[in-house]
């Protein structure tokens, strides 16, 4: 017995010292004095270092945030459909460099037999980027996604494929369509066969607007004017197709971040296809961009920011440390990428000088807080 009470208190000793207490006070910071509600995760090597929630998930009820809470992704959605595309280009039924046309007969843009899939995974298309300019109104009218792709995504070709790279959601739904018409299966049932149920992400899928997404929070914009949150507008979510139409738990993103980076989605060789970065193309990959090196982070990583109004995302993956730093929000009140900065510079033994909160701070961890050891 006294062998056992000896070894249960060296564990004990060892999480107290382990414990990093500059994560919790990062957190009380952000939340009380940048309105940060939402989850945050860091991880090494897939192991999660610390894992917490903080404020408001439901406004009607105000019902709190949890790390089981469920967000919309939003442009993190485009990992998820590149991983798609580049499993086709490893069954051999896809080729990176075709055109559109040899998949999407019926598209009617100037690009059709100009744009490769190359470029549109790279947003280096040059169609005509309408649904930018437009704003929240396209995803604001029910439409099918041939519809869609017609209304919004057949424009005339702005500058010659390939010479530089310019972001929009133009390129992800036209791979949304050229998934469902290779793989002759909907984007939502490749995606479940491929990477759902592979993995035992339970927590993820598409957002459909017509069903109850169980446990899915609602997401609000922060009006800067008046220093209040107001509901988001009314659009269909799943409008934003392959480009942003996901909702997730932030542990679903984080097998999903191992399984990427340590080839189990992909074969070794089609991931770093994948991971190529892209230095003439704004440093893009598929669906992620890549650095060897910036600002605070002093080694390789990627990222994926996400934001659909009040919806807010980022996640990081660095390649020597091997951190993994995912931040969700339900609002848009918080700059989520210096958050991870901050966090990840934690991770590493950095100190991060915290301001003194100049508000009562509400935070707490009423659901989990998990420190490795």
């Amino acid at each position: 017995m006294k062998i056992y009470l000896a070894i249960f208190a060296i564990l004990i000793a060892k999480l107290m010292f382990a414990q990093n207490p500059q994560f919790s006070e990062l957190l009380s910071y952000y939340h009380s004095e940048k309105q940060f509600n939402g989850v945050v995760l860091v991880a090494t090597n897939g192991e999660i270092d610390f894992l917490s929630s903080v404020g408001i998930g439901d406004r009607r009820n105000s019902a709190v945030v949890t790390t089981k809470s469920r967000f919309k992704i939003a442009s993190v959605t485009k990992v998820f459909t590149a991983v798609m595309i580049m499993k086709l280009v490893e069954e051999k039924k896809l080729d990176l460099k075709s055109t559109i046309d040899k998949y999407l007969p019926n598209y009617t843009g100037e690009g059709k037999d100009k744009v490769t899939i190359h470029h549109l995974l790279t947003y280096s298309s040059g169609i005509q980027n309408k649904l930018d300019k437009l704003g929240i109104s396209p995803y604001q009218v029910e439409k099918n996604l041939d519809e869609f792709i017609e209304s919004y995504c057949s424009g005339e070709l702005v500058y010659s494929p390939g010479i530089k790279s310019e972001y929009g959601n133009t390129e992800y739904i036209l791979l949304h369509k050229i998934i469902e018409t290779v793989s002759e299966k909907s984007y939502d049932n490749y995606l479940r066969e491929l990477v759902l149920e592979p993995l035992g992400l339970e927590n993820t899928q598409i957002i459909k607007s017509k069903e109850i997404n169980t446990g899915l929070l609602p997401s609000y914009t922060f009006d800067d004017s008046l220093g209040v949150f107001i509901n988001d507008a009314t659009y269909y979510p799943e409008l934003y197709f392959g480009a942003g139409a996901l909702y997730s738990t932030i542990e679903d993103l984080l097998k999903f971040d191992q399984a990427l980076f340590n080839n189990k989605l992909l074969s070794r060789e089609l991931t770093q296809k994948l991971l190529t970065i892209h230095p003439e193309l704004g440093n893009t990959a598929y669906g992620l961009w890549g650095s060897q090196g910036w600002g605070s982070f002093n080694e390789p990583f990627y990222y994926r920011p996400g934001g659909i109004l009040g919806s807010t995302a980022n996640w990081i993956h660095t390649m020597k440390s091997g951190k993994t730093i995912i931040a969700l929000s339900n609002t848009n009140a918080t700059n989520l990428y210096e958050l991870s900065e901050k966090l990840y510079l934690t991770s590493i033994g950095k100190e991060v000088k915290i301001p003194t909160p100049t508000k009562i701070s509400a935070f707490h961890f009423p659901h989990r807080e998990v420190t490795r050891f």
